[in-house]
């Protein structure tokens, strides 16, 4: 009798198992803070990304390998009963290096024509990955007053290409990629 009983508890156990929402243990990479706002002349873009740098991403890093994060943001109009026109379409690269020798993570953002950003902090270094601030857009003599816009980002980890060797001793590497799902705020300019 204990023995139906176990295995009935089991089995329901089992079900409960499968039907129950299963949470991941990492964090999913996720675009979040994405805010427009404009200057006199420009339209201007905000963004973080979440949950891009996971443990393995850091350990990457710190043997030397250069990791490249790519955010790709769309602008467009929308318009109804007929397809949305696109206004822009940005693609934007931080690369991120680490000297040994010099104890330091060097960013290079390729919409800051500035020199690249030098630290010796990792979270440091990690939040100039992550964070887009102030990024032009498009001119604001592009965009009409009183229509409806959508704006959309996503983030990318670039998969690095290695040689051939490489690959046997890297093997982690195929286990940090990530891609986020597009983020869209829509706006009336």
């Amino acid at each position: 009798m204990t023995t139906s009983l176990n295995s009935k508890a089991s089995v329901i156990l089992i079900i409960l198992f499968f039907l129950c929402p299963v949470t991941s243990f990492a964090k999913e990479a996720r675009i979040s803070d994405l805010v427009i706002s404009n200057t006199r002349d420009n339209l201007i873009l905000f963004l973080k990304a979440q949950g891009a740098f996971k443990e393995k991403t850091e350990k990457a890093v710190l043997t030397g390998v250069p990791v490249t994060i790519s955010f790709f943001i769309t602008l467009s109009i929308t318009r109804n009963m007929w397809f949305d026109k696109n206004i822009a379409d940005i693609k934007v690269t931080h690369t991120i290096k680490y000297s040994a020798l010099k104890k330091e993570y060097i960013i290079y953002r390729s919409w800051d024509t500035n020199n690249p950003a030098i630290t010796q902090s990792f979270l440091e270094a990690r939040k100039l990955m992550t964070e887009i601030n102030s990024l032009e857009v498009v001119s604001l003599d592009r965009l009409k007053k009183g229509n409806q816009y959508k704006i959309s980002a996503k983030a990318k980890l670039n998969k690095q290409t290695l040689p051939y060797y490489l690959h046997h001793i890297l093997f982690f590497l195929s286990l940090w990629n990530f891609e986020t799902n597009w983020h869209t705020i829509h706006f009336v300019y």
